[in-house]
């Protein structure tokens, strides 16, 4: 159903069952899949690629121009997975020709009120966002990340799966997997255990996870030692192997 308030190109593909309310716009290059959902007042343009499932609520802008004054008006991408929610006013932008021209964003995610995702983003699976979370641009978050109100994420930083940020911090290096992040000091507040208990993790792995923790910030050991220690613990530790992994590529030194 298409309300007849809204713009709907005549090159767009729209898939089966999809509902566009009032007052949307859907542009030239956009690809929406089966189930969609555009409450009212919703903006899709560029090359924008939705899957199936997905529902926005009123004022999200998704697909636009990205805010990077190198931007010279490219052929560059959004790609949405499927069953994501967006909530009022979120804003998701295209990428740049300056990374791969693709800003990503996997599947089963819930993005709050006024949450923002800039050019080159690189988002997995069943994260939230609340409300209020901007991520800047270049930014790769991984699964079952939780980002607090009001989370600001540098440029460039990479957050590992089933990490938590409190309310207000502010994100200036990479968040390993599983650990919790809060305040303006980048100082780390341990393991994420309650989200990890949630999603299945036994006892023994979280214990695991916790004294991964310590050989990360607790023992004294440079990053390089640590991953070492950690490498070899994996072995037998499956769970750190994505802390394995994260400690391995991380490219803006890690919240220390």
């Amino acid at each position: 159903m298409i309300h007849p308030s809204s713009v709907v190109s005549e090159n767009a593909v729209i898939g089966n069952n999809v509902h566009i309310g009032p007052f949307c716009y859907i542009g030239d290059n956009v690809e929406i899949g089966d189930d969609c959902k555009f409450l009212s007042h919703v903006v899709v343009k560029g090359h924008t690629k939705i899957g199936n499932n997905n529902e926005f609520f009123q004022f999200c802008s998704i697909g636009e121009d990205c805010q990077d004054k190198k931007y010279a008006g490219e052929e560059t991408f959004l790609e949405i997975g499927n069953d994501n929610v967006f909530r009022e006013s979120c804003t998701i932008h295209r990428g740049t020709i300056q990374d791969q021209c693709l800003t990503k964003i996997g599947n089963r995610n819930l993005c709050m009120v006024n949450t923002h995702l800039a050019h080159d983003c690189m988002v997995g699976d069943d994260n939230i966002l609340a409300n209020n979370a901007t991520v800047a641009g270049h930014v790769h978050i991984g699964d079952f990340v939780i980002l607090g109100g009001m989370t600001a994420v540098h440029q460039f930083c990479h957050i590992g799966s089933h990490a938590f940020t409190g309310g207000g911090a502010i994100v200036l290096r990479d968040i390993p997997p599983y650990v919790m992040f809060s305040g303006m000091k980048n100082v780390p507040q341990g393991t994420n255990s309650e989200g990890l208990k949630r999603r299945g993790f036994s006892p023994e792995q979280i214990r695991n996870v916790k004294n991964a923790y310590k050989v990360i910030y607790r023992q004294g050991h440079t990053l390089e030692e640590a991953t070492e220690i950690l490498e070899k613990l994996s072995d037998t530790q499956t769970e750190l192997r994505v802390m394995v992994e994260f400690l391995s590529s991380a490219n803006r030194g890690i919240a220390r």
